[in-house]
C-alpha cells in the first residue's frame, strides 16, 4: 500500500498573478491612451453674464479661446506668442480661405480687455466679419453697482 505525501499537492496549487497584473497594467495604458479630451476641460473659463438668445448653429464655427492670462487658442491650437501677427497666422492657417465662416469668441470674464481687443483686430484685418461673443446665462441675482456710474446716485 502506497502512502501519499498530501504537502505536494498543496504546494503546486498557486495562482500566477503576474501575467493577470501585466494584463490589466496594458488594458489601463490602453484606455488612457485612447481616451477622449474635451478642449472645455483644458481651459476653465468664466464667462461674462448676458441675457439673450443663443446662436441657432455654432458647429462649424471657428473658435477662439482667451484665458484668464490673456493667452490664445485657435480652434484646440495654442497660439505662442500674443502679437496680433502671431495669432493672424494661427487663424489663417486654422481657418484657411473660408473668411465667412463664423467665429465664436469665448474670453474669461477676468481676461484683460486688451486681450479681446487683439482678437478683434486680427479678425479684423483678415476679414472675418461674423463674430459671435459667448457668454453664460444671466443668473437671477440682483446686480450690484459698484463702479463710478453708481456713485453720482
Amino acid at each position: 500500500m502506497r502512502i501519499r505525501d498530501h504537502r505536494a499537492f498543496e504546494d503546486g496549487l498557486e495562482i500566477n498573478l503576474v501575467p493577470l497584473i501585466d494584463v490589466i497594467l496594458v488594458l489601463i495604458i490602453f484606455f488612457v491612451v485612447t481616451a477622449t479630451f474635451d478642449a472645455r476641460s483644458v481651459l476653465k473659463l468664466e464667462l461674462p453674464r448676458a441675457t439673450g438668445e443663443p446662436a441657432s448653429d455654432t458647429s462649424k464655427s471657428l473658435i477662439v479661446l482667451v484665458n484668464a492670462d490673456g493667452r490664445y487658442f485657435v480652434d484646440d491650437r495654442e497660439v505662442l506668442r500674443s502679437d496680433v501677427e502671431s495669432l493672424k497666422a494661427t487663424i489663417a492657417e486654422v481657418a484657411g480661405n473660408d473668411r465667412d465662416r463664423p467665429v465664436m469668441l469665448r474670453a474669461d470674464a477676468r481676461t484683460p480687455y486688451q486681450a479681446v481687443v487683439t482678437v478683434y483686430d486680427a479678425l479684423g484685418q483678415l476679414g472675418f466679419r461674423k463674430v459671435m461673443n459667448a457668454t453664460a446665462p444671466q443668473t437671477n441675482a440682483p446686480h450690484t453697482d459698484t463702479g463710478a456710474a453708481g456713485a453720482g446716485k
